[in-house]
Parts: structure tokens; C-alpha cells; sequence
């Protein structure tokens, strides 16, 4: 199930605690694995050479944990800005010799004061730097494949963020100028009709366009702005129509401000005016409703167009997803549905039901910012 999306917040100043996070975090993920290395070779040192295993022990961690600290955090540092996590050329071959010298050297210092005996002496020599260097290899080669494909992950992710983004644009592309075409054809039938009206139907789309096609450019906007601008659209519309139509927009205040994207609802009006009341005789009435549905982490958003007119043709199931064209009824409904499904995922639900009364009702549902999707 695809996470509900928040609208983007601004970045903030980065402070010292949050520039470290980063550098420490991929060291406390790889505590374990330098651990469990450690712990191994111990025992195999302890199989090939019968001896004590603590003294073993004490050395591969006094040798071990040094080297770690020392390639680890140095391929962060080194590699800061760069698309992976390792030093790029020579830097890296030269990080894994500096942690093996630097491991060495704390081991057989500390080895010295605990256990009373050199590591870099004797018949211990060779095989505590055969260890160290096939230890070192095994872990640096570890780091450098895990960065890379966890950089690697990141990419991909914010490709596809991005790919959704630019997808939710040419949705919202689209809708803009089918919606002017259809009122742009409204108004021409109009001009021979009742001159007057269409100037003042004119004057009205003006207004229109100029308090609503700039806010249409940003990615979010409050449900109270939304409504706002169904209030405008269906002011213009109610010029053409006249007395034919009545219109109600039900936004509770503790919705209004609720993050949605622009242009949600305006295809779902439009279709109730265009394929519900425009067919009909006599005055028609749309009602648009906000309401929250269930509480906590299960609560959820309901918006609803409401119309008494024509109501859904008899079996007319909508077109596929991947229909060549459209018919005008359903372009706004399948824009609709596409938005929701970049959006939320499978969290939102677009549905058409006949009313009983007469006329359709559309329905959207998705989960509210800061909440869990329902399974």
C-alpha cells in the first residue's frame, strides 16, 4: 500500500546534531557485522592455535574496532558529495591501509598493558597481519557494496518521485483546458443566444481564470481554498444556467484545512452540471459535501458531488484505464481517479452510485494527513 502523501515542507537549517546523524547512523548498522567478524576470528584462531579464546577475543576487538572506526567514518567523510558511499581513486585502497596500521597499532599497545605481551613480535606477527589484512578487505568490501546499493535505492526512489510528480502535472494540464473548452463552447452557444448574459458570463470567466489558474500551479492547496474555487466556477456556470441552478458547498471549519491537491473536485462538478442537469428540464441542484469519516488513525476524508439530475445511463460501465480515448463523460472521472491513485495509492476510492431520488452521487475517500491508510 502506497504511504499517503504530505504536502512538502520547507528544508530547514541544518544544525550540528542533524549533520552528525548521517555520519552515525551507517556506523551503528555495521557495529554488528564488525562484531560478529571479530567473534569469528577468534575462533578460528583459537581452532588452528589451541589456546585461551579471551585472549583472542581481547585482541581481534583491540585490533577490529579501531579499523572499523577509522574505514568506516573516513569513506562518509571522504566520500561527501559524491554518488556513493566510498572515496573515489586512490583515497579508498590508501583509507583500508591507514584503519589496518591504525588497528595494529592500538591492538599491540593495548595488548601490551592487558595481556602483558606484543601482537607485532614473535610467531604471532605473521598471522595477526594475514588476519588483519583479509579481516579488513572482507569488511571494506562489505561497506563499499552495502553504500552503493543503498545510494543505488535512493536514486531509484526519488526517480520514481519525481516521475509521480511530473505525471500529477500533466494531469492537472489536462484538466485545465478541458475545462475552458467546455466553457469556452457553453459561451459561443450563448453569444447568439442572449448577448448579454455572455458578456456577462465573459466578464465572469476572466475573474475566474485570474483568482484560480495561478493557485492551480502549486502542488497542494487547503480544502477551503478548493471550495472557494468551486464557488467560482459554479458563479459562472449559474450565469449560463440562470434560475435553472442551485448549488450548496458543505465545508465544516475543522476541514478547511485539510491539504488536497488542486483541481480535485472541479471535474466531478463540472460532469454533474454537463451530463446530469444540463440534459433535464427545470432547475437542478448540486450539493458538494466535506465530512470525516471514523477518528485516530483511522480517519478519513469524504468528499462528495451531489446532483438530482439525468443520473448514469443503463450499462455504460466506465472505459479502461488504458481505453485509447475517452468519451467527455468519463475524462474528468478518469483524471480524477489518476490524481488519487498517484496520490494515495490504493487508500483512495473514487465511486459512482445512482441516487434513489434521482441523479448521481460521487464520492471520494482517502485517509487524512497524519493518519495510517485502512488495510
Amino acid at each position: 500500500m502506497q504511504p499517503f502523501a504530505t504536502p512538502p515542507t520547507p528544508p530547514t537549517p541544518s544544525t550540528p546534531s542533524t549533520a552528525a546523524a548521517p555520519l552515525f547512523a551507517p556506523l551503528l548498522r555495521h557495529a554488528p557485522l564488525v562484531l560478529a567478524l571479530c567473534l569469528g576470528i577468534t575462533m578460528l584462531r583459537s581452532a588452528l592455535v589451541p589456546a585461551d579464546w579471551l585472549p583472542n577475543l581481547w585482541c581481534s576487538l583491540a585490533i577490529g574496532i579501531p579499523s572499523w572506526l577509522v574505514i568506516d567514518a573516513g569513506r562518509l567523510w571522504l566520500s561527501r558529495g559524491q554518488p556513493y558511499p566510498w572515496p573515489a581513486g586512490w583515497r579508498g585502497p590508501a583509507l583500508v591501509m591507514l584503519g589496518m596500521a591504525v588497528g595494529l597499532l592500538v591492538g599491540d599497545i593495548t595488548t601490551r598493558l592487558v595481556l602483558g605481551h606484543p601482537l607485532l613480535q614473535g610467531d604471532m606477527l605473521v598471522s595477526t597481519l594475514v588476519t588483519t589484512a583479509v579481516a579488513n578487505g572482507i569488511a571494506s568490501l562489505l561497506f563499499y557494496l552495502g553504500g552503493k546499493a543503498h545510494a543505488l535505492e535512493n536514486q531509484v526512489t526519488a526517480v520514481q518521485r519525481d516521475a509521480a510528480e511530473a505525471r500529477l502535472k500533466l494531469l492537472e494540464s489536462q484538466l485545465e483546458p478541458h475545462m475552458l473548452f467546455n466553457t469556452l463552447a457553453n459561451l459561443r452557444v450563448l453569444i447568439a443566444a442572449d448577448p448579454a448574459r455572455a458578456q456577462t458570463m465573459l466578464d465572469q470567466l476572466i475573474a475566474y481564470l485570474r483568482a484560480t489558474l495561478g493557485a492551480a500551479r502549486q502542488p497542494w492547496h487547503t480544502l477551503e481554498a478548493e471550495f472557494a474555487r468551486l464557488n467560482d466556477y459554479l458563479a459562472l456556470m449559474a450565469v449560463r444556467m440562470g434560475p435553472r441552478l442551485h448549488y450548496q458547498l458543505q465545508l465544516p471549519p475543522a476541514l478547511a484545512g485539510i491539504p488536497v491537491a488542486p483541481l480535485l473536485l472541479q471535474p466531478l462538478v463540472e460532469n454533474a452540471i454537463r451530463h446530469g442537469l444540463e440534459p433535464q428540464p427545470g432547475p437542478g441542484q448540486i450539493t458538494v459535501q466535506a465530512l470525516q469519516l471514523g477518528q485516530g488513525a483511522a480517519a478519513r476524508l469524504q468528499l462528495q458531488v451531489t446532483d438530482n439530475g439525468a443520473g448514469l445511463p443503463p450499462d455504460s460501465p466506465p472505459p479502461a484505464a488504458d481505453a485509447p480515448t475517452l468519451p467527455d463523460r468519463h475524462f474528468g472521472l478518469q483524471q480524477v481517479r489518476d490524481r488519487l491513485a498517484g496520490l494515495y495509492g490504493s487508500a483512495a476510492t473514487l465511486e459512482l452510485r445512482t441516487v434513489p431520488t434521482g441523479g448521481t452521487s460521487a464520492t471520494i475517500v482517502f485517509p487524512l494527513p497524519g493518519t495510517a491508510p485502512s488495510p
